[in-house]
């Protein structure tokens, strides 16, 4: 157990560093921010308790003091008192108008110092005289009525903290108007559970020490419990800081990716005509892979997709969409990758045709019968809807999301009808 903890708490004493250091960037534009500094006496009050919470540390620091258990002593004042005292501060500063929040924190302050000073007091009388240290201070001791007392207040301290940050964190997380905060929140109420089930198991340990069991047989879930609940609470009290950006990293990549997969459906349009580029230069192999703006440069390929498509309509023969149709849907195609099919065989036979200097199969505007697939982007009036097939109706102009996602369709339906006629050349 003692190897357990001594890999367990020096993890989670540099994760709450870690997190210590991250919050201070923020110090410099938020001076006079109650919650951000009630995080960081947070995580600067957890890491202490984690370093004392390391076996050869707390075994280090009372030999250097000469004070038996004092190292005992700082675990539960810093990492369950002091720490859950600060965390509930700062989430009560989060849900709360700031009134409101400056009174609650003022009496939940005023409540964990009282602990501290009773901790203090029961501490000091059950260890006057005492020599030999504890290894395992609470275990050890339960049976004393006074460290007994001493447990219950720790317990009493630490868990009702944590059962206030689980009830703030679901009330407000469902209400909480910003994903990342919400995130945030139902994270910190899954780390304030672990570390109750840490209460728990000290209280548990008081009744097991009375029917005569040891707790050191299941002493283990300590370090889980604290290690999962530190965890989740460094990770949900500061999603609301990092969450946005990962958010955007996410966005920028899934842009990228979507711009690659478009680039051979761009490719073919662009070759046949190559007016629908806002700026040649981009249409080099280089700018494939560095695009600069990735969410311009995928907006802009939207755009000239949908220029290219409009360009060569008068190409598509409406006799190809309806063989194009029938065979599709006798391959067991439907939806949208019915439609994309339809679109992608017009699109190919009409840059054969393009291509074959063939004259428009039509000059009229009208839709042809390839219009009912949603990659023609025709101009239509307010509220004019086109019929796709029996019982479908769509948008003439769909939002810009949907328009990507349809043109994905195509662009794979395309480059899957080319691959199949180089296969068979």
């Amino acid at each position: 157990m003692t190897g357990v903890k001594a890999v367990v708490f020096p993890a989670c004493a540099v994760l709450c560093v870690l997190a210590l250091l991250y919050k201070l960037r923020d110090l410099r534009h938020q001076r006079n921010d109650p919650a951000l500094l009630a995080l960081l006496v947070a995580f600067f009050c957890k890491g202490i308790s984690f370093t004392l919470s390391t076996p050869s540390v707390a075994q280090a620091v009372d030999a250097r003091l000469g004070v038996a258990d004092l190292g005992a002593l700082g675990i539960h004042l810093f990492g369950g008192v002091a720490s859950s005292a600060a965390f509930l501060t700062a989430i009560v500063y989060w849900v709360y108008p700031p009134e409101t929040a400056r009174r609650r924190a003022v009496v939940r302050l005023l409540i964990a110092a009282l602990c501290a000073v009773a901790m203090l007091t029961l501490w000091a009388a059950a260890g006057a005289g005492a020599q030999q240290r504890s290894a395992h201070y609470l275990l050890q001791n339960a049976h004393r009525p006074l460290v007994a007392a001493y447990l219950l207040l720790y317990v009493s301290a630490f868990g009702a903290g944590m059962i206030e940050i689980i009830r703030l964190c679901r009330r407000y997380g469902r209400v909480a108007g910003r994903q990342w905060l919400r995130r945030g929140l139902y994270s910190t109420a899954i780390g304030a559970s672990a570390c109750l089930v840490y209460c728990l198991n000290r209280l548990a340990s008081l009744i097991a020490v009375q029917c005569g069991l040891d707790p050191l047989e299941w002493e283990l879930l300590t370090p889980v419990a604290n290690g999962t609940g530190i965890l989740f609470l460094v990770a949900g009290l500061t999603m609301p800081s990092w969450g946005p950006g990962l958010s955007e990293r996410r966005r920028r990549v899934r842009n990228f990716v979507t711009y690659q997969r478009l680039h051979p459906l761009w490719t073919a349009l662009y070759a046949a005509v190559p007016d629908i580029a806002l700026n040649p230069r981009h249409a080099g192999r280089l700018a494939r892979f560095l695009p600069g703006d990735i969410s311009y440069r995928l907006y802009r390929r939207v755009i000239e997709i949908q220029d290219g498509l409009l360009a060569l309509r008068p190409y598509m023969d409406p006799d190809v969409a309806a063989g194009a149709r029938k065979a599709a849907a006798e391959a067991g195609l439907s939806g949208d990758r019915l439609h994309a099919m339809v679109q992608a065989r017009s699109l190919a036979s009409a840059l054969r045709a393009k291509d074959d200097d063939r004259p428009p199969v039509r000059t009229s505007t009208v839709p042809g019968p390839e219009a009912a697939t949603r990659g023609c982007t025709e101009q239509a009036e307010p509220g004019y809807t086109k019929q796709a097939e029996p019982g479908r109706t769509e948008q003439a102009e769909p939002g810009y999301a949907e328009e990507v996602a349809w043109l994905l369709h195509v662009a794979r339906a395309y480059t899957a009808l080319r691959s199949t006629e180089r296969k068979v050349r």
